[in-house]
């Protein structure tokens, strides 16, 4: 059954009704109904398009969000073959929030790392709702290490609404954490090339997302802070998330006029959940396509270009 947003409250009693018509149907084999859902049908399509057609950023927010969204782990195991999860960060534990290991994407070994934030309550608390811990973006940086090592091309799947601010987060050296993770990013002689498949927040996200090239759905959100957060600071009323959802260009089109976001992957109308399949095809293109740019380059060609694009952050804004 499909979880509808609270912006999509009027196609879910067109839907609804045009289900109620078929199940009717089904019971009176006499009844033709055929008709009348096709009528609400196109009803429907039709404020499909008029809702999806220009989403404001709060909404899109909300897409990113939506629980029905595929999750890292969809990906992993329709994208990649041979997948092997490696845990752990040989200090502490393993965080579920974060999952990687080695993989084949169209017979070439790479390795995948991502955030997962689960699909049901007991996944999501086992996994911290995506929300990585200090021994997750160590276990990241172990991985990138082999990645080096080995030549493989690193592909990562962002999903998170933030690194986790707890108490022991923080005691285990969280920041330190991230920040040794973005500089791995930045250092590894291979191919790193990363997707924003949903939620892209704060240091959490930079932490797997320094890159040489950055895709983003076209209803995914990469920002510094949450929307409700930065209303929290600004406005001191967490209420005002839109205003700060417009303020903070967290957008992948408004991302990729300023330079942040290389591709914008096309989601199916309604969002990424409601054609899955069709999802899964436009970031495998994606991928193929990033990498295929990067094919060819040395290990110095690429952390110059990864340095450069990062560098390069800034130097145009939304007028340009």
């Amino acid at each position: 059954m499909t979880q509808y947003l609270d912006f999509e409250k009027p196609l879910a009693e067109i839907e609804g009704k045009a289900e109620e018509l078929r199940a009717l149907a089904r019971a009176n084999e006499e009844m033709d109904v055929a008709e009348e859902a096709a009528a609400l049908d196109a009803k429907a399509a039709k404020l499909l398009d008029e809702l999806y057609g220009d989403l404001t950023p709060w909404r899109k927010c909300q897409v990113a969000r939506h629980p029905e969204r595929p999750h890292c782990q969809d990906y992993v195991a329709e994208l990649f073959t041979e997948f092997t999860p490696l845990a752990g960060d040989r200090n502490f534990a393993d965080d579920l929030a974060v999952i990687g290991g080695l993989a084949r994407f169209y017979d070439q070994p790479v390795m995948v790392i991502g955030h997962e934030k689960g699909s049901d309550t007991k996944s999501r608390i086992e996994r911290n709702f995506g929300m990585a811990r200090p021994e997750g973006y160590r276990k990241a940086v172990r991985l990138m290490e082999m990645a080096g090592r080995f030549g493989l091309p690193v592909i990562t799947l962002i999903d998170t609404a933030g690194a986790y601010p707890g108490k022991g987060a923080e005691e285990r050296g969280q920041s330190e954490a991230i920040a040794r993770s973005t500089e791995m990013c930045l250092k590894i002689g291979v191919p790193l090339v990363s997707v924003i498949i949903g939620e892209g927040g704060s240091g959490g996200a930079v932490a797997f997302a320094t890159a040489n090239r950055v895709a983003m759905l076209e209803h995914s959100v990469y920002s510094v802070i949450s929307p409700e957060g930065c209303a929290s600071i600004l406005w001191k009323d967490s209420e005002k998330m839109r205003e700060a959802a417009e303020a903070l260009r967290l957008t992948a089109q408004d991302l990729q006029k300023l330079g942040v976001c290389d591709h914008i992957i096309t989601e199916p109308k309604g969002g990424a959940h409601r054609d899955r399949a069709a999802t899964v095809d436009s970031v495998r293109g994606a991928i193929a396509a990033m990498l295929k740019e990067l094919d060819g380059k040395d290990a110095a060609a690429l952390i110059k270009d990864r340095r450069q694009k990062f560098l390069d952050i800034g130097s145009k804004g939304l007028a340009a």
